[in-house]
């Protein structure tokens, strides 16, 4: 009985550290409860400088509630290079909503949750990145988006998309 109180919570622990192996960042930024103004752009400043040169998936995360009123959103995403002093963009379009009235995100009740793949990041050893997300839609104010996320994984463990 002793062996299997420690086993099973040792495997479990196993199990949730080997979901997160080769991510190295991962953090979510609310936006305003009033909307999300157009010149309020999101900073992601605080990932680690880059101890050696890889490749690393991004992606982007939003969770979003009933009150958004598109069935898109697109969203221009900045990654500045330092020291190298080098800015790329993406431009990610968001489809939310499918022909039918049904969500693509994962989630019900109250809100959704979904994930966007971008380009892959190469970095050099010694470099840091600042992201910066605004959204570029012709409505100044977008109610119903709760957060946007940002997460960084190594190349090797790149998340399947479909």
């Amino acid at each position: 009985m002793k062996i299997r109180n420690t086993i099973i919570p040792l495997l479990f622990a196993l199990a949730l550290t080997s979901c997160t192996s080769g991510k190295v960042y991962d953090r979510y930024q609310h936006t305003p409860i009033g909307g999300w103004e157009r010149n309020d752009t999101l900073m992601f400043a605080d990932i680690a400088r880059f101890s050696r040169s890889a490749v690393y998936t991004a992606e982007l995360g939003l969770r979003i509630s009933g009150a958004y009123p598109f069935m898109g959103l697109t969203l221009i995403v900045d990654k500045h290079f330092y020291p190298r002093h080098i800015v790329e963009s993406d431009t990610i379009d968001c489809s939310l909503i499918d022909h039918n009235g049904n969500s693509r995100g994962v989630g019900g009740v109250g809100y959704y949750q979904y994930r966007f793949g971008l380009n892959p990041i190469q970095v050099s050893a010694g470099d840091s990145i600042v992201v910066s997300i605004r959204h570029n839609m012709k409505r100044e104010i977008l109610p119903g988006i709760s957060d946007v996320g940002l997460m960084l994984t190594e190349a090797a463990d790149r998340p399947k998309y479909k």
